[in-house]
């Protein structure tokens, strides 16, 4: 098994961060430059609007739609963590409505928990937290914590240990910090508590609303959150980025700062390492197994369902066999289908049906092992009766599909468009509706060309319908310019 790699790609106009995992695309992370993301900053707001029915408060922090902020985050400020893989611990507040807790006009500081999408503002928390190397410091907590996916349970003891000598304030230790001494804690305490001093100098001085700290950018977001010895290599493309990023590394960890690697070859790095392929194939609903089954991915506004089929898969040996065969790959690729294209909410995978117990059970087991590797935090339910697994999945940055596509002109989105049958049977309509024209020697009918194709072929009834009832002759002509439901009916006289 390969180690991973992560990969910086920086252009003028964008960086793109690609995670590999065993040679292949798990994660990607896209920043434009005209086009930032505002997750992880903070912002001194005002509040608009105090809603009791929906539990919330819209906060005005500078941006073009109003930011919510739900009462959950309000009872207890010194709980929780913007950091995807952190758990704390601490006595929760007693319950209170919102419109106790907040009041319009009320100056608030707020940290974006997600970015704000076409329909919706920002959703923000004034739990606030700053994100280092090893440590998240929670500026008005009291309590210690360490990252749930460090298990062992003598490191999460001496992990406590470390951090209950550091400065006043709360503190979670972040995977990262496995195994790291003392020293670099505090190292990272230091430098995250001047940071907290100077966004508190900048919070006094500014006017509501009002940007009071900026997240690093994405390259060095991911390499900070994500970047460890356990990777081949970092492999970056651009000059400037390749400075940064070594620069960053080395003042965080300089140990890490020797597996930067820049890229040199002609041909771009993505495109090298497979990663441009990758990137168009999860674009597509069809995702073809190395077995010769398939996943359809269909995300809808509820939620994302997940298809398993055999596809060309016949197997060699029983049914059950085939079709354990074919689930145990189907949980393997959807897993990483959905971190790749950031699918979140309600995940819904529909397996291919198994009799036997022990199948259904080898098959879950590979999917919590594959769900594991995933940083943002689901919940999974076993197989159903009708084989449907259940799971829910925490997302705090766009889709693939939101960053890399917009709605079709077409469809608008749903993904259909109108069958030429159709289109025919309302040509047909509209024209008997206005009836032959008086003084005109034929009619001409304007169509796209997939429409004409049709009216000179399959539907060439419809048109010969239409010059037997009005007694005129009908022409018909292509124009691409056209929308494919749209046709013109003009008269020639």
């Amino acid at each position: 098994m390969s180690a991973p790699q992560l990969l910086i790609q920086q252009d003028p106009h964008r960086t793109r961060v690609a995670l590999l995992e065993e040679g292949r695309l798990v994660e990607l992370f896209l920043e434009r430059r005209r086009d930032r993301g505002v997750v992880g900053n903070l912002y001194k707001g005002r509040v608009n609007r105090v809603l009791p029915g929906m539990e919330a408060a819209f906060v005005d922090i500078g941006l073009e739609r109003d930011a919510f902020l739900h009462v959950d985050d309000l009872r207890d400020r010194s709980s929780g963590s913007g950091a995807e893989d952190e758990t704390q611990e601490g006595p929760g507040e007693a319950e209170k409505a919102i419109d106790d807790l907040l009041k319009p006009g009320e100056e608030i500081v707020v940290q974006v928990v997600k970015d704000p999408v076409p329909s919706k503002g920002a959703r923000v928390t004034p739990r606030i937290t700053l994100p280092g190397r090893y440590l998240v410091f929670v500026p008005d907590g009291a309590h210690l914590g360490v990252s749930r996916r460090i298990e062992d349970p003598e490191e999460r003891e001496r992990l406590r240990e470390i951090v209950a000598g550091l400065p006043e304030g709360g503190w979670i230790v972040r995977t990262a910090g496995e195994g790291e001494r003392p020293e670099s804690f505090e190292r990272d305490a230091g430098s995250l508590r001047s940071r907290w001093d100077r966004i508190r100098d900048r919070i006094r001085e500014a006017g509501a609303p009002a940007l009071v700290h900026e997240d690093l950018d994405v390259a060095l977001r991911v390499v900070r959150d994500r970047f460890g010895p356990g990777f081949e290599a970092l492999r970056v493309e651009g000059e400037e980025i390749h400075r940064r990023v070594s620069e960053f590394l080395q003042e965080v960890d300089p140990s890490l700062a020797r597996k930067v690697r820049r890229h040199e070859g002609r041909r771009p790095l993505f495109e090298v390492a497979d990663v441009e392929e990758e990137i168009e194939a999860a674009l597509r609903s069809k995702v073809w197994l190395r077995s010769g089954g398939y996943l359809v991915i269909q995300p809808t506004e509820a939620l994302v369902a997940i298809d398993v089929n055999t596809g060309r898969f016949v197997g060699s040996e029983d049914l059950e066999r085939t079709i354990l065969r074919t689930n145990l790959e189907a949980v393997r690729e959807a897993v990483r289908q959905i971190r790749l294209r950031n699918l979140g909410g309600i995940v819904v995978l529909d397996l291919i049906d198994m009799e036997e117990a022990e199948s259904r059970e080898e098959v879950f087991a590979a999917l919590e092992e594959e769900v594991r590797k995933d940083r943002a935090r689901s919940r999974v339910l076993s197989i159903s009766e009708f084989g449907l697994v259940e799971m829910t999945r925490k997302r705090s940055r766009p889709s693939l599909q939101r960053l890399l596509t917009s709605p079709c002109p077409y469809c608008q989105g749903d993904g259909r468009v109108k069958a030429l049958t159709t289109i025919a049977m309302e040509l047909r309509e509209e024209v008997l509706d206005h009836g032959a024209p008086r003084g005109a020697r034929e009619l001409m009918l304007r169509a796209h060309p997939d429409l004409a194709n049709a009216l000179r072929g399959e539907e060439k009834a419809v048109v010969e319908e239409l010059e037997r009832t009005l007694g005129l002759s009908i022409v018909v002509r292509s124009d691409p310019e056209l929308h494919r439901e749209r046709f013109e009916v003009l008269e020639v006289r």
